[in-house]
């Protein structure tokens, strides 16, 4: 895949109307395969290795709240870049997930070709999946390149989304206890 993608961005520099030969642009096209892999590592990853088992026994069962999770994924519409952060919220059902592990499934399906919409509600079933939760609650915060750098260019929007299942969909009170820790 690696060469594929380095004669890729070969014929890029070139469509652009760049000389490619030029010093500053000689390693280019291999730098710019090797972060294109990295960005999109998350075709490679799975959701049972990412969880690799974290999953605990618990009596716990009032409101988990995982809040400002980093994100970084890449626009499927124009591959480029949007940025954010994620508020993962679950109520246990007799277990519980180790903390890391949800910045690895944000990451897992963030570091794919995404719109925000579909990694949101990814998130979330991710998290209801594995942990059989109760309720899972998703809110993704992003600014996106494609509507900051090209297009419109409006600099200060941002973009929210959020998924919620099982008792934040069907209880109001859970609903708004969830929005109202993320406020603060």
């Amino acid at each position: 895949m690696h060469d594929n993608l380095k004669d890729s961005y070969k014929q890029i520099i070139a469509a652009v109307g760049e000389d490619g030969s030029r010093e500053g642009l000689l390693d280019t096209p291999k730098r710019a395969a090797k972060a294109m892999e990295y960005l999109t590592k998350g075709y490679h990853e799975t959701l049972e290795k990412i969880t690799n088992n974290a999953v605990f026994t618990s009596d716990a069962d009032d409101m988990v709240l995982i809040q400002d999770i980093e994100l970084y994924s890449m626009c499927e519409h124009h591959l480029l870049p949007f940025v954010g952060r994620c508020h993962i919220a679950y109520i246990p059902n007799g277990k519980v997930l180790g903390l890391s592990k949800f910045a690895r499934i944000v990451d897992m399906y963030a570091r794919r070709f995404q719109i925000q919409e579909q990694l949101t509600h990814q998130i979330a079933k991710a998290v209801e999946q594995v942990t059989g939760a109760k309720g899972v609650g998703v809110i993704v915060e992003a600014k996106h390149m494609c509507m900051m750098m090209r297009g419109v260019e409006k600099q200060n929007s941002k973009m929210r989304t959020s998924v919620m299942l099982g008792n934040f969909r069907e209880d109001p009170k859970t609903r708004n206890e969830f929005m109202q820790l993320v406020k603060n």
